[in-house]
């Protein structure tokens, strides 16, 4: 008896698919993308109105020949790929393959694995929506022209196995950018002025900051005028000129969209997009969870920008919190969320497919990353559809002659949706816990004054997070893209990743700057950003793919013109270290590589050796007085170490410096934390650190 194929992309989808379908069904994997561009050549006809040259990907003839087989012999072909632009590409190109006739409903598509989501979408076929196809086409064609344009001109002017691409080379402009901006930043000295306080001798004690001199702010700038501060101050009674008691409500996040998902996961998981994307493909597809339940997707699809969720998810979170919690857990109605312009809203959030379904009760059966994803996306959102938090807020206003002090806490009146879900830190730095009972007019007791010189701070170089923001802030690239974008810019050498945040390469900076002079377009974040709307007008119909793609090649053909003419030939300069090649007795140069600097033979090709470049950091080892210098792991994350390894095993995360802390004599190192990089002991049960920063806050 002939049966009805199924044809999704992985045989993990494949399998948890196969439980929802009776045997009426056969599924099969096409291994993603079956036909593409040759990688040998352009496989664009420009002078055809650039007509793309589609071959079958080498290695998957077999597939290919097997789901003709498959097909043949099937009364119905239903084409399940993921529900996005590429899905839809990888559908239309099985429709080819398989000559299904271009008309015909044999499209399903379904946000989460489930047996609801999967019995009703195969009753709904549907055409391949050719619209989204020709989007992901023009991406492709894009992609296409300008790599396969630029990397031959690169390859000639700057140096060989380079590469460009469209959307990567706005990244590494960001990076560079905010690197110069960096470098041309002159830090400026200010002063704060804390006062410890409390009302009465049993009161308890309160910190409170000068913020105003007279009716202006005030804003000290240098020792001396913070010598004048304090010569006013002496002698001056403080006294509560003011209290103001409020509730503040504290608002849940939206459900998780995949940049939001990428940015959070890095914050509290420290998971690289890349990883995070790996991993919720996996809670996607399916896990098995055992005889009763067998592989079960865990979340909805995890390509999307639409912070919309359906009224079934929400019954059922609904149904969650008040047995769970109780009714006033539930915000007084449904919660709606609002996203941005650009989105695309053809699917849900990122979600639990059952909410019933808690990380503890699926936690055997997962691996730490899934785990931990999974806890991560499940209370998201929950909370996402939880009561607020009220927190009671006291604001207390102290009068010290001319001078006003301030002192500001909160409280917890009502822990709301921070039952399920720690939000991210926004109050201020200034702000404490709960402020003492006051009396307004008292006289308070003055504990101490306490100056502080601070200097401002440069921009904060860019990490996986916040790269990842700017891109989806400024409009390049979509969510399937960003991880992709990230691990290229590394791979290709342009950026490399220190203290997880992300610095270009001299490499990298000449590329941007040869981008930026004749391939302006290319690299200029509002035309990228204009060209994914342009994309998306494709995809809905309004906008005829091949007329975008002719717009953009028309320009970009005369800068090539232009750019080859008046580039002249880069020279790299290499610099010489005083290591000698064992091999052939050069002196060998230090080059920058995926995983930062190492030492090359200069006789390459005919010498090839290569070894670590021992980086001195200038700092003794604590244990033996050695050197410590840079190490790196086999995948590349930096770490500090003796130079006498593996006769002394000090090692470090951490930077070591020279300072030593004063309560346990251990060397303290510099750490990343919100306020910058800081002076901290290393100590586990110590936690001293030095009152300064010494870097770029993360």
């Amino acid at each position: 008896m002939s049966k009805v194929l199924v044809i999704v992309e992985s045989p993990a989808k494949a399998k948890t698919i196969t439980r929802f379908l009776g045997k009426k069904y056969m599924v099969k994997a096409s291994m993603g993308h079956v036909r593409d561009l040759p990688k040998s050549q352009l496989g664009v006809d420009i002078e055809a109105g650039f007509e793309p040259k589609y071959i079958t990907i080498r290695g998957k003839g077999d597939i290919a020949k097997e789901l003709k087989g498959a097909a043949k012999n099937a009364e119905q072909v239903l084409l399940a790929t993921d529900p996005d632009r590429e899905g839809e590409a990888i559908a239309w190109h099985l429709q080819q393959v398989l000559e299904i006739n271009t008309n015909q409903p044999c499209r399903i598509e379904f946000n989460e694995i489930t047996k609801t989501a999967i019995t009703a979408a195969v009753k709904k076929p549907r055409p391949v929506n050719l619209d989204l196809v020709n989007a992901q086409q023009a991406r492709r064609i894009l992609d296409r022209l300008v790599g396969y344009s630029l990397s031959p001109l690169l390859w000639r002017k700057v140096k060989k196995g380079l590469s460009a691409g469209r959307v990567q080379s706005v990244a590494v402009k960001l990076i560079a950018d905010r690197e110069e901006e960096i470098s041309r930043f002159e830090p400026e000295e200010y002063w704060s002025l804390t006062a410890d306080l409390k009302q009465g001798k049993k009161g308890s004690l309160f910190q409170a900051k000068l913020v105003k001199e007279g009716e202006q702010g005030i804003s000290i700038t240098s020792k001396e005028a913070m010598d004048r501060v304090l010569n006013l101050l002496r002698d001056k009674s403080f006294v509560v000129a003011g209290i103001k008691n409020r509730e503040k409500y504290k608002n849940p996040a939206a459900p998780f969209i995949t940049s939001s998902l990428q940015q959070e996961a890095y914050r509290k998981l420290n998971f690289t997009a890349r990883r995070t994307m790996m991993v919720a493909q996996q809670l996607y597809e399916g896990i098995d969870l055992g005889k009763k339940e067998g592989i079960t997707g865990l979340i909805t699809y995890i390509r999307t920008d639409s912070t919309r969720i359906s009224t079934q998810a929400q019954e059922e979170a609904f149904k969650y919190i008040t047995e769970k919690y109780g009714k006033n857990y539930l915000p007084p109605k449904p919660r709606q969320y609002g996203g941005k312009k650009q989105a695309q809203d053809a699917h849900e959030a990122i979600r639990p497919s059952y909410v019933l379904l808690t990380p503890d009760e699926v936690k055997g059966k997962l691996t730490p990353d899934q785990y931990k994803l999974y806890r991560l996306i499940w209370s998201r959102f929950v909370a996402s559809q939880m009561a607020s938090a009220v927190l009671d807020t006291t604001t207390v206003e102290i009068k010290a002659g001319d001078f006003l002090f301030r002192a500001s806490g909160s409280v917890v009146k009502f822990p709301g949706f921070l039952q399920v879900y720690e939000a991210e830190e926004s109050t201020s730095e200034d702000e404490q816990g709960q402020i003492p009972e006051l009396t307004e007019g008292a006289a308070l007791i003055l504990g101490g004054l306490h100056p502080k010189q601070h200097f401002t701070q440069p921009p904060s170089r860019y990490s996986e997070a916040s790269l990842i923001k700017a891109l989806e802030e400024k409009g390049i690239g979509r969510p399937s893209t960003y991880a992709p974008i990230i691990e290229t810019i590394l791979s290709r050498g342009y950026v490399v990743r220190e203290q997880k945040q992300f610095l270009p390469t001299e490499l990298g900076i000449i590329v941007v700057d040869l981008l930026s002079e004749y391939f302006s377009e290319i690299v200029d974040v509002e035309f990228t950003a204009s060209m994914e709307q342009m994309l998306d007008a494709v995809e809905e119909g309004e906008v005829d793919w091949k007329k975008v793609v002719s717009d953009f090649y028309k320009s970009f053909k005369k800068m090539l013109v232009i750019a080859d003419k008046e580039i002249e030939q880069v020279q790299l300069a290499e610099e010489v270290s005083d290591e000698v090649c064992e091999k052939c007795g050069r002196n060998m140069v230090i080059k920058m590589g995926r995983f930062g600097k190492f030492l090359a033979c200069p006789g390459f090709p005919e010498c090839r050796n290569t070894k670590a470049l021992l980086e001195d950091i200038g700092i003794s080892c604590p244990l033996c007085n050695s050197a410590v210098i840079i190490r790196r792991t086999k995948k590349g994350r930096k770490f500090f170490g003796c130079i006498g390894f593996p006769d002394c095993e000090y090692i470090s995360w951490h930077k070591p410096t020279a300072h030593e802390c004063p309560h346990c004599a251990q060397k303290m190192v510099e750490k990343n934390t919100k306020q910058g990089i800081q002076v901290v002991c290393p100590g586990p049960d110590c936690g001293f650190r030095l009152d300064e920063t010494v870097g770029n806050k993360q």
